[in-house]
């Protein structure tokens, strides 16, 4: 019975991942140690702390099934773009090269945008987008992108961006108004549950510029609230919403561009469960579970056994 091994080393999450097609998926992870009030690590920071709890992650996948790995697979880089590259993703890289060599299995190697797309394809059930096109929406902390995910023969699927940010991630956006507001990072789980509590109505109107959008403006306004003595749940509300109806916004937009494609939702803040639902029912679109949706290895993992026996893993996945 194969057994993929995946490793993905982001800025803010240690985690690895077993994926079998026919138990399914073990994942392990480990957030970051982020100080109370700050937003972020920098670099040098994030590969010191994946370099002490790698260890700690893997050893807890290796405990959890019996069986030998088939291959490893890997996020070598945050994007399928030239010069895409984030100093933490070397640790998991190096620790892969390891195994696989110790192993004597081959290594893939995948860039964390698609660990993403394909978690969010695993969890949803719609394994059957992996061969077709669809239009894939990344919004995390670090990223805010449409892309055209198309099948492609020597890479599983090419991702042709489509839209973006033109100045801030909405997960930023998110942790830069939870930290304003006292909450612990990374803010989204606590962000949601203040919002939860409003009562106040919004009418937002987003910015956008073709389909590409701005988000930086609400943080000014989420600051400017806050001071002058809205409640904290208002606040957080009201950031979800803007965060909410430009999403919304984009997505039209490109539907209208590109055609009626199928829809799927990945990164930490589509995990949002005001944001999901309103979504769901306007586009009858796909998301990531919940555990899926941030940052963890069980999309490289998958990749990883599509990539060394796809014929294999489609007829598993039929049964």
């Amino acid at each position: 019975m194969p057994y993929y091994l995946g490793i993905d080393t982001s800025n803010y999450t240690t985690s690895a991942a077993v994926y079998s097609p026919e138990n399914g998926m073990i994942l392990s992870k480990k957030l970051l140690p982020v100080k109370q009030g700050q937003c972020g690590l920098r670099q040098s920071d994030a590969v010191f702390h994946h370099v002490q709890q790698l260890p700690e992650v893997l050893g807890k996948i290796f405990a959890d099934f019996d069986g030998k790995i088939t291959a490893v697979g890997v996020s070598s880089r945050p994007r399928d773009v030239d010069g895409s590259y984030m100093p933490c993703f070397t640790v998991g890289l190096s620790a892969a090269e390891i195994l696989s060599k110790s192993l004597n299995v081959p290594l893939y190697k995948f860039s964390h945008q698609s660990g993403h797309i394909a978690a969010a394809v695993y969890s949803s059930g719609h394994c059957e987008l992996m061969d077709k096109a669809f239009l894939a929406f990344h919004i995390s902390g670090g990223t805010t992108e449409a892309l055209i995910v198309r099948p492609d023969e020597d890479n599983i699927f090419s991702a042709e961006l489509a839209a973006k940010t033109l100045d801030l991630n909405a997960g930023q956006l998110v942790d830069r108004v939870g930290v304003m507001l006292g909450l612990g990072f990374p803010c989204g789980a606590e962000l949601e549950k203040l919002a939860l509590k409003n009562t106040v109505k919004f009418n937002v109107r987003p910015t956008l510029k073709g389909c590409d959008c701005c988000l930086s403006g609400i943080e000014n306004i989420c600051a400017k609230a806050y001071k002058n003595g809205e409640p904290k749940e208002s606040v957080a509300a009201l950031c979800l919403e803007y965060i909410k109806i430009t999403i919304e916004r984009m997505c039209a937009e490109l539907l209208k561009k590109h055609g009626e494609l199928p829809v799927i939702f990945a990164g930490g803040v589509m995990s949002d469960r005001i944001i999901k639902e309103y979504l769901e029912k306007k586009f009858g679109c796909f998301f990531a579970k919940p555990e899926y949706s941030t940052d963890n290895a069980a999309g490289t993992a998958f990749l990883c056994a599509y990539k060394d026996d796809k014929n294999s893993l489609r007829r598993a996945l039929e049964t």
